[in-house]
């Protein structure tokens, strides 16, 4: 495969009192950085002129690694997502075992071409969530979710681009938490029109990083590690991203790019990751019901609650997680 970077860069965005924070550049160990001002301000400028920023964040990122004594202490608690806002955020369904299993549940047949054309939605992307925000429950009735994710973020797509021509629109890899609202699902899709108010903002994680960053684990358009989602410290799932992610993101782009262009910054989500094996767990708490559902006849897996802590987080072979962990505790809210 061609190589696309001279070199793997971890990169962050850290809180400075505006809307887009500040671009630095990421040490491999997490807990140190460099600013990246001299080169680009925010990430969405580096984004935007690529071919210009990247040799210059690259050479932050190798002096990181050879020099010590370089750059700043890191806390991740500052910073922001790695975009605090997009220009578009795209969600697709690569994984058709979690499609089978929420419809199996309900007893609806799973789309006839689930393995040919893939699902997708646009969620919400100016207000995109903090790796350690609090998840909002304004109201319990509503069944607060996670979804644990892999996503990409995008350069220049063109409109017509096919997913043989997809690998070099990839810029950076990171992970999310596509927060639903499950009770509100229902009455949405019933009108026909999709997902709105039971997709609020979606966190993800403090780090995004170039795919060549994830070494072997990165090929054919698919992240191939090992994502572990934890609630109130017990593991809900342990599952491989990449075995069964049956559209791969190159897929993924060469659909949503049919009848449009994109620019540089959309984020393009992988859906609910989901393995066949039940000794791998889950990534939602909707699947563990499905499973429930489907073996007992009914669910008695509870949706999120205030006080509740949830950690996502990707792991290679080694153990080491590049985009570090997102760390949400859910909180109650007045409307």
């Amino acid at each position: 495969m061609r190589a696309l970077y001279a070199s793997g860069m971890r990169l962050g965005t850290l809180r400075d009192g505006t809307r887009d924070g500040k671009l630095v550049v990421v040490a491999s160990s997490g807990d140190r950085a460099v600013s990246a001002a001299s080169v680009a301000p925010t990430l969405q400028f580096a984004l935007d002129t690529w071919e210009r920023a990247r040799p210059g964040l690259e050479e932050l990122a190798a002096r990181l690694a050879t020099d010590p004594a370089f750059g700043e202490p890191l806390d991740a608690a500052e910073l922001l997502a790695p975009l605090p806002r997009a220009y578009e955020w795209v969600d697709g369904s690569a994984y058709p075992n979690h499609v089978r299993l929420v419809r199996r549940a309900r007893g609806a047949e799973p789309p006839a071409d689930l393995l040919t054309n893939p699902l997708v939605y646009q969620g919400g992307s100016s207000v995109l969530l903090a790796p350690t925000a609090p998840l909002v429950l304004p109201d319990a009735a509503w069944g607060l979710d996670f979804e644990a994710e892999v996503a990409v973020i995008l350069g220049d797509v063109k409109e017509g681009t096919r997913a043989s021509e997809a690998e070099s629109a990839v810029r950076l890899v990171l992970i999310a938490n596509d927060v639903t609202y499950r009770e509100l699902v229902p009455a949405e899709l019933a009108k026909g029109f999709g997902f709105f108010q039971a997709k609020p903002a979606t966190a993800f994680s403090p780090f995004a990083v170039t795919p060549d960053e994830l070494g072997n684990a990165w090929h054919d358009g698919r992240v191939f590690m090992r994502l572990r989602s934890t609630l109130n410290g017990e593991v809900l799932g342990d599952v491989e991203t990449g075995p069964e992610m049956h559209f791969s993101f190159f897929d993924l782009v060469g659909h949503i790019a049919k009848t449009r262009a994109f620019a540089p910054g959309t984020i393009l989500g992988s859906g609910t990751v989901s393995n066949a094996a039940r000794e791998r767990g889950v990534s939602c708490l909707v699947e563990r019901r499905a499973l429930e559902t489907i073996e007992r006849g009914a669910p008695a897996t509870a949706y999120l609650k205030s006080g509740d802590r949830l950690r996502i987080e990707l792991f290679d072979e080694s153990g080491r997680s590049p985009c570090g962990a997102i760390e949400q505790v859910v909180t109650n809210a007045t409307l």
